[in-house]
């Protein structure tokens, strides 16, 4: 069903359909719509589900992490600061296994107090063993939602889903939705059921002690399971397709990439950003391509090697920063093709839109404008030159 509709409402619909059994989360901007509804239709007995206020979100992660280890599907969302502070769980629900979704509208995080998107938030946890997926549109928030329950809680898998959007541009974004109907979703998500859990019937032990003759192996387990990913994530999606009758895609997606030259790598809602350059620069005959990424987390180096394997020259435009070092994707990208044994490209990183910062056309095609000249590690892109004897 075709819905016009804001994207954390949307988030709301698509987990309502998912049936979690409890939702625990503590408002931030620009989160808090997400969870407003979800509690607003537990209130109405529209969604069998607890849900569970409580005073931080350190506590939401807690409980989460609390019901799962129960066997219950679950769900919670954060954004910034809150993620942040989630932190310590966020990775005690990876250690454990257990296959939550998390929805992180993305926002900058402090100081300077910042409530406006980039993707530094989730780049702060990215070693924390969760999946990480990225929307470019609320089309793909919604689907990637409900593929997110299928890879988490597949056996293979048993790894937590962060699904990330970005704050404000998605979040509080209208667009036309394909929502399906719960008839659908409960074909394609069948009733969470698992023998990993607390039951009093047949006792378990979670989150133990482990010294240095297990923790090793317990960790090489984790990183093997989240390489296996990299296959399972890529299924799904193919599973959601016949499903659904509609495209999706599991690690990147290109656009125009045939033929291409010059290719720009991105994640989130600038990509469609990109899109409408690459068609302008297309018209006047650049040979000019996008290459999205939706898989951050594990990273599809081989996928993303091939992808760019005719490629001449690549722009990485990262809406984060590794402060003292360079842009997450961009590092990760060039070491992935380092080491890939294709021929490799000329890779030049560019910050751009951090804390909220317009996108436009104009600086993606000054970004565009700056390749064919010296490779460039980390450049910040639109700065205000007025600005910078101010900001110290």
């Amino acid at each position: 069903m075709k819905q016009f509709i804001e994207g954390s409402h949307a988030v709301a619909e698509i987990i309502k359909r998912c049936k979690p059994g409890v939702v625990s989360a503590y408002p931030i901007t620009p989160q808090t719509h997400i969870v407003e509804d979800l509690a607003q239709m537990v209130a109405s007995k529209e969604l069998n589900a607890q849900c569970v206020n409580v005073e931080s979100e350190h506590s939401a992660a807690s409980v989460v992490l609390g019901a799962e280890a129960a066997g219950v599907r679950s769900y919670t969302a954060t954004s910034s600061q809150g993620l942040l502070l989630m932190a310590e769980v966020i990775f005690n629900i990876a250690g454990m296994r257990l296959p939550l979704v998390l929805t992180c509208a993305n926002r900058a995080i402090s100081a300077p107090i910042n409530i406006w998107n980039d993707q530094q938030d989730v780049m702060a946890v990215r070693d924390s063993g969760w999946i990480q997926l990225f929307a470019e549109t609320n089309q793909d928030v919604v689907d990637l939602h409900l593929q997110a329950y299928k890879i988490a809680e597949d056996p293979r898998m048993m790894v937590p889903v962060m699904v990330n959007m970005d704050g404000f541009i998605l979040t509080h974004g209208m667009e036309v939705v394909d929502m399906p109907s719960q008839e659908e979703v409960d074909k394609f998500l069948p009733p969470y059921q698992t023998d990993y859990k607390l039951d009093v019937d047949n006792p378990k032990t979670m989150g133990y002690l482990a010294d240095p003759d297990y923790y090793l192996e317990i960790r090489y387990i984790l990183e093997k399971t989240l390489r296996e990913a990299l296959g399972v994530v890529p299924e799904v999606a193919e599973q959601f397709k016949k499903a659904f009758k509609r495209e999706t895609f599991g690690l990147i997606e290109g656009y125009k990439l045939e033929g291409a030259e010059k290719v720009f790598v991105a994640m989130g809602s600038v990509c469609g950003s990109i899109r409408d350059v690459v068609d302008e620069l297309r018209v006047k005959g650049e040979k000019v391509g996008l290459l999205k990424v939706i898989c951050y987390r594990p990273f599809p180096k081989d996928a993303i090697a091939l992808a760019l394997s005719s490629v001449r020259e690549v722009a990485v435009v990262d809406k984060s920063i590794s402060l003292g070092a360079y842009g997450p994707l961009y590092t990760d990208l060039t070491s992935a093709l380092s080491s890939s044994g294709c021929k490799i490209p000329k890779v030049s990183g560019f910050i751009l839109g951090l804390g909220g910062r317009d996108i436009t056309k104009k600086s993606i095609v000054d970004v565009y404008d700056r390749l064919g000249g010296k490779q460039v590690d980390c450049e910040f892109m639109g700065l205000k030159q007025e600005l910078l004897k101010d900001c110290k």
